[in-house]
């Protein structure tokens, strides 16, 4: 039953709210910035929200404090499909992510995430690679913080992947803080080749921000393996 509800709930508030999503798109067009970004966080966090507690999810963040001012770029394992409404909901507030090009396909969802900034990311077209990480730069530049997951897909909870470098590289040109995000949990939500959804207790631990201005480039080169190193011992920390 909690399944069925989740899927209901999931379609019938993206349909509901559909005059609302063509008012932000005119809002975007019409110049109006603030209010145009206001009200998408607002529906996003709140449909990511509902989704979360629909799900059973008991969610403890903790390190909000480790967030500084400013644009910066949060690097978090990918353990399964609720990573991103947990980042929409658990961070400062709901902020463009680095997703792959297949959630473009999703009717209704490709429309929120656009409106929110987000890029889409085609793991098996480097050029379309960089072209996307570019324009994640961007929204850096113009004052945007970026969710991105450098393992690139879904470890199950599993040891974790390599960071891809590329995806790391955003923030050491733009010269931002890179802050890690350790996500524990998540892929027993819905676990890998099932649609079912089951209550899980859900870890989120946000590690202090690294500073990538002026790095040396011994210490770029470094820095992916540093991030996947600090999150791995986090989990092992949350794990006992």
């Amino acid at each position: 039953m909690r399944t069925i509800i989740w899927f209901l709930y999931f379609w019938l508030y993206l349909i509901l709210v559909l005059p609302e999503y063509w008012r932000v798109c005119r809002m975007g067009k019409q110049g109006k910035t603030e209010q145009h970004n206001r009200l998408v966080r607002t529906h996003v966090n709140n449909w990511a929200g509902r989704l979360l507690r629909l799900a059973g999810a008991d969610i403890t963040t903790t390190g909000k404090e480790n967030i500084p001012q400013g644009p910066v770029v949060f690097v978090a394992n990918h353990q399964g499909y609720f990573d991103i409404p947990l980042m929409l909901t658990q961070l400062d507030k709901p902020n463009p992510l680095v997703a792959k090009k297949e959630i473009q396909k999703i009717p209704m969802i490709r429309g929120w995430m656009e409106q929110l900034h987000c890029v889409f990311l085609d793991r098996d077209d480097p050029r379309q690679s960089m072209e996307c990480l570019r324009q994640a730069q961007e929204l850096l530049g113009q004052g945007y913080s970026v969710v991105i997951f450098p393992e690139g897909t879904r470890n199950s909870g599993g040891p974790l992947g390599e960071f891809k470098a590329g995806a790391i590289r955003m923030a050491t040109r733009a010269g931002v803080p890179v802050v890690p995000v350790c996500i524990d949990g998540s892929h027993l939500l819905m676990k890998k080749g099932s649609l079912w959804i089951h209550p899980a207790k859900v870890n989120i631990r946000i590690l202090p921000p690294i500073s990538t201005e002026g790095m040396a480039r011994d210490e770029i080169r470094a820095l992916p393996e540093q991030l996947r190193q600090q999150i791995s011992d986090e989990l092992d920390r949350l794990r006992g």
